[in-house]
């Protein structure tokens, strides 16, 4: 996420160092590197000139105070700017009002306005325990409706059917009585989407908002058009009451532009990102949390966060409890911690989010390979109970019959029997000296140690 701009910006911040004060003269080239950073990283021109400018009027005779360096100093005021360039505060979604709260989700074709429904639902459902409907009022696209229908079902939540044959204020209308009969907590309205504003398109959009008058109403936009995304934000605000914004695709986009750009040309809140495909892949927008990102200092509330919400408790409390009975580490648990690094991302996810990691150089980073626990996991799926349990039968035959049947080839067998040995030697080690003995053990064992699956 915005790496092309973590790394200008970590490289640019370095050059502000050793001065008692922070002057017009020692930090104009730095000013001029952020201004082209920025730049490069399609964030909308005003927005640029703006921050400049406010960087420098708080930084210009900035004393240093003492457990500071003039450069901690300056990163400190660029941190401030960013968060308030985005919003200072994470605005979640207000649904304080007597229920059905109906959210209205508008955008262009293509943004991916249907699939952030369905992940929005799934949120509001797991997150906050509510009841929701989704239905779809795109009657210019059948398969948008079947789509939505799809996505309910997947996610367990209720979908309200509509056709092509149907006007969407109807839709609208129907499905809000649907709700409040029903006693739902909140219906989530998908509305059709162009490849670009029209005059047709607003006024439709305008008619369902007037007869829902809903709580929310959310602007879906691709990030990856970067400052474009913010233009056509605003044009979608000029003519409707847009509450946020939903920006997706965050996980493609390595500039940044759209999330720098859009609340300071719409003066509306981002209030969630759309960070991959799968339907638990929408976190709520926290502009200090993603300044702190873009700077290179990681983002350790949301990794402990996903921690919270994807460990398994009773899978954690089971390994415990063989630790503590001091019994052996097996494939089997093996397996179970690749899910749930999995289910939080993989390995790279994991990393975006951890302080100093985009200093990684690049080609380690390339040597990172998610795809490598898919295959891990259908190894382990294609061993035996005994052999899972007790990986030493594991020897020639038995080999090549694993590696046959998770379609692999024997080495990649061998590498992981490698890799499951070193785990479990740390793991041996962890039991007899405790954590510090551990991290110990892990130090050798980052980028380059080989312990996890780098190519």
């Amino acid at each position: 996420m915005f790496e092309n701009l973590t790394e200008r910006l970590s490289r640019t911040l370095k050059n502000v160092s050793g001065r008692g004060r922070l002057t017009d003269d020692n930090i104009k080239d730095t000013l001029r590197e952020v201004r082209m950073a920025l730049l490069e990283a399609d964030v909308a021109l005003p927005v640029v000139r703006e921050f400049v400018k406010r960087v420098k009027e708080r930084a210009v005779g900035t004393e240093v105070s003492k457990s500071l360096t003039p450069g901690q100093e300056f990163i400190k005021i660029v941190q401030a700017e960013l968060e308030a360039v985005m919003g200072e505060e994470s605005e979640g979604l207000d649904l304080s009002c007597q229920p059905p709260a109906v959210i209205l989700m508008a955008g262009l074709q293509g943004a991916g306005k249907t699939t952030s429904v369905g992940k929005l639902g799934k949120l509001l459902k797991e997150r906050d325990s509510k009841k929701v409907l989704v239905v779809s009022a795109d009657v210019y696209r059948p398969a948008a409706i079947k789509q939505l229908e799809t996505l309910a079902g997947d996610v367990g939540i209720d979908f309200f059917p509509s056709n092509v044959e149907q006007k969407p204020v109807e839709i609208a209308k129907a499905a809000l009585e649907h709700g409040r009969l029903k006693f739902y907590d909140v219906v989530i309205v998908d509305t059709a989407g162009r490849l670009h504003v029209d005059e047709e398109m607003m006024g439709e959009i305008k008619d369902v908002h007037k007869t829902l008058n809903p709580v929310e109403t959310l602007f879906v936009v691709d990030a990856m058009t970067g400052q474009d995304a913010a233009n056509t934000a605003k044009a979608f605000n000029d003519a409707l009451p847009l509450t946020g914004v939903i920006l997706t695709k965050v996980d493609g986009d390595a500039r940044g532009g759209a999330a720098l750009s859009v609340r300071h040309i719409t003066g509306k809140p981002i209030k969630f990102l759309g960070i991959g495909e799968k339907t638990d892949a929408l976190e709520p927008f926290h502009p200090n949390r993603v300044a702190s990102r873009i700077l290179g200092m990681g983002d350790v509330l949301s990794l402990i966060e996903d921690l919270e919400r994807n460990v398994d408790k009773q899978e954690a409390e089971k390994l415990a409890k063989k630790f503590k009975d001091k019994k052996g580490f097996d494939l089997e648990d093996f397996r179970s911690q690749l899910q749930q690094m999995k289910n939080m991302g993989g390995m790279m996810g994991m990393l975006d989010k951890l302080p100093g990691m985009s200093q990684l150089p690049s080609d380690v980073k390339d040597k990172v390979d998610d795809k490598v626990f898919v295959q891990m996991e259908a190894i382990i799926n294609s061993m035996t109970k005994g052999e899972r349990a007790h990986p030493e039968l594991i020897k020639g035959s038995r080999k090549k019959r694993i590696a046959a049947g998770s379609g692999t080839q024997v080495q990649d067998v061998n590498r992981l029997l490698k890799q499951f040995t070193q785990m479990q030697k740390m793991m041996k080690k962890m039991q007899k000296g405790g954590m510090k003995n551990m991290m110990r053990q892990m130090k050798g064992m980052v980028p380059g140690g080989g312990m996890f699956p780098w190519r």
